[in-house]
């Protein structure tokens, strides 16, 4: 099949479109390219499309999606967007789910009214389908149906792909009415059973840079925190990590993010270095981070990890290009394939027609 064009919208650092793209490796599988080129990408982050752009030919530019004009902007096959999700997050408790941010997700519909790509893939928190009692994502969903998109979403968990986190996401995948195939999401690569453990990507725990270690005062504040609280939520290495969350520069032990046990018996504990959390995510060990590590530690937590978003993508490419097998065989009835061997052979339809009833 053909390569097919893509705009990215809210792109970040680049996890989904290095996901979409292809042709890189992790933990000693390549992913192979596939058939997709991004030829817009757009986030209001000016250092994550400074990230982005370190680790792309293509560019993205730094603007607000609301403000731009979609006529304006090259024509697609497809558009692909993780929409901001801190309103439907589950571990916002104040979150306000009708905020301007989780609006945004209509600036993809707008895109898709302007440009009718054939194709979308969003994605968000788990909690789109919990909130207002799953009244949340019938809205988006019937946003999406409303301006000419067949639409289906499925909760992926990243352990079932080969990436040690227990991650889990929501994919939305539209497809234009016109468009006469459905989407399957990608069958699980593994069971939780058989996850790929946090060791996979931690080579060592205890690291020289002292600047990562807990004081023994923040381990002394978790003892003393009442038993009922989730804090000090030391990983497991024989098992996939916690979710990484885009505020692990802000990490502390009386918080909610996963930490690691160094050495038990002096109860020395650390926070994961943002190559480690970027390894967390799947991202592979080429991926250039931000100089900033706060800003690296924020953008590799709102990312897509690419991992999961190839076994998507690449799901989509096999369906759009058996689609396009049977839309070939559909237009070239066996008549009008005789025909075309006729007309190249100097034969004229009818003379043919009559040799093969004889």
């Amino acid at each position: 099949m053909e390569t097919l064009k893509v705009a990215s919208l809210f792109c970040g650092c680049g996890g989904s479109d290095l996901g979409l793209i292809g042709g890189f490796s992790y933990l000693g599988k390549y992913y192979d390219r596939l058939p997709f080129d991004i030829v817009f990408a757009v986030d209001f982050d000016k250092y994550a499309v400074e990230t982005y752009n370190q680790n792309f030919k293509h560019k993205a530019v730094c603007a607000d999606v609301t403000t731009i004009d979609f006529e304006n902007t090259p024509d697609v096959d497809m558009v692909i967007g993780g929409f901001p999700c801190q309103s439907f997050s589950t571990v916002n408790p104040t979150k306000d789910t009708n905020d301007d941010r989780a609006n945004l997700y209509k600036q993809i519909v707008r895109y898709l009214e302007t440009k009718r790509p054939k194709y979308f893939i969003c994605e968000n928190v788990k909690g789109l389908l919990t909130l207002q009692k799953g009244a949340i994502i019938r809205r988006i969903v019937t946003d999406f149906q409303r301006v000419g998109y067949n639409v289906d979403f499925k909760l992926l968990k990243a352990v079932e792909y080969g990436i040690p986190q227990r991650r889990e996401r929501v994919f939305i995948i539209g497809i234009r009415k016109d468009c006469v195939f459905s989407f399957n999401f990608p069958a699980q690569v593994c069971s939780e059973a058989e996850a790929v453990p946090l060791r996979a990507v931690i080579e060592t725990l205890a690291i020289p840079e002292q600047k990562y270690y807990f004081s023994q005062r923040a381990v002394q504040g978790v003892k003393n925190a009442k038993k009922n609280m989730k804090r000090g939520l030391w990983q497991d290495l024989e098992a996939p990590c916690l979710t990484i969350t885009s505020h692990l520069a802000k990490t502390s032990m009386n918080s909610r993010d996963p930490i690691l046990l160094v050495k038990p018996e002096e109860e020395l504990y650390r926070r994961f270095t943002p190559r480690e959390a970027a390894r967390i995510q799947s991202f592979p060990d080429d991926f250039i981070l931000n100089k900033s590590e706060p800003k690296s530690y924020k953008q590799i937590g709102n990312a897509i990890p690419p991992v999961l978003m190839w076994y998507v993508a690449k799901e989509m490419s096999k369906i759009i290009g058996e689609s396009e097998v049977e839309q070939v065989k559909y237009y070239y009835s066996p008549i009008q394939l005789e025909l075309q061997f006729v007309c190249e052979g100097g034969i004229t339809y009818k003379s043919k027609r009559k040799i093969e009833q004889q």
